[in-house]
């Protein structure tokens, strides 16, 4: 069964703070999509990593990661997703900044408002934010990396290692909900101050630079 929780969670919370292309997709999906969208890409990405988790569990991400072809052809994978990320980040950033009143999340806008926007579009940007998380976390070997080495050294070798695999796998992708539900929260408080043009269109740049990249350097194996 899993041992020294305590560890595991102050290790996969440090993780998940680290910068990098979790946080830079994140603040993309709240300044252009609102918290709807950014949930779904938490909900995304939690699911990848439990993917990962239970892949790691099987042996399937060792054998993968074994394999210089097919690992080559993974990151080159998750380095296109972040590209392509940046690249449509980079292009929103040079068109004129929406007026305040219509990026707000549909949850700060009362029930007349809520009523104004029809609830299909909601759901689209959820599914749309879950499909980019998701993609985003199978397209990171750097997951597959954790869930091979660091994960298992949390595993006692007697009991069901794969069952324990699987919570450990559970806990990993719940930190980082909580961690990114946090992030997202903070990043939308300031969205009044984000959202002016000036501000909104060099963050938008800043974004798409590092989510590019990012993208190079894990198409690159940097």
């Amino acid at each position: 069964m899993p041992t020294h929780l305590p560890a595991f969670l102050v290790t996969t919370w440090l993780l998940a703070m680290l910068p990098g292309a979790g946080q830079a997709v994140m603040i993309r999906q709240v300044l252009t999509g609102g918290l709807r969208a950014a949930r779904g890409t938490i909900v995304g990405n939690a699911t990848g990593l439990l993917l990962w988790s239970v892949a790691a569990a099987a042996g399937l991400s060792a054998v993968l990661l074994a394999s210089p072809l097919a690992y080559a052809a993974l990151r080159i994978v998750g380095g296109i997703v972040l590209v392509a990320l940046g690249v449509r980040t980079l292009l929103a950033a040079r068109r004129p900044a929406p007026e305040a009143e219509d990026a707000r999340d549909v949850g700060d806008l009362g029930e007349a408002g809520a009523a104004a926007v029809p609830a299909g579009g909601d759901r689209a940007g959820f599914r749309s934010g879950w499909a980019t998380g998701f993609g985003t976390s199978l397209g990171n070997p750097k997951a597959g990396v954790f869930a091979v080495s660091v994960l298992p050294q949390f595993v006692t070798g007697s009991g069901p290692v794969f069952l324990s695999s699987a919570v450990l796998g559970g806990v990993w992708a719940l930190v980082n909900v909580c961690w990114y539900l946090l992030f997202t929260w903070l990043v939308h408080r300031g969205r009044a101050l984000v959202t002016r043009p000036a501000v909104s269109r060099g963050l938008g740049l800043a974004t798409g630079v590092v989510l590019l990249a990012l993208g190079v350097a894990v198409a690159a194996g940097a």
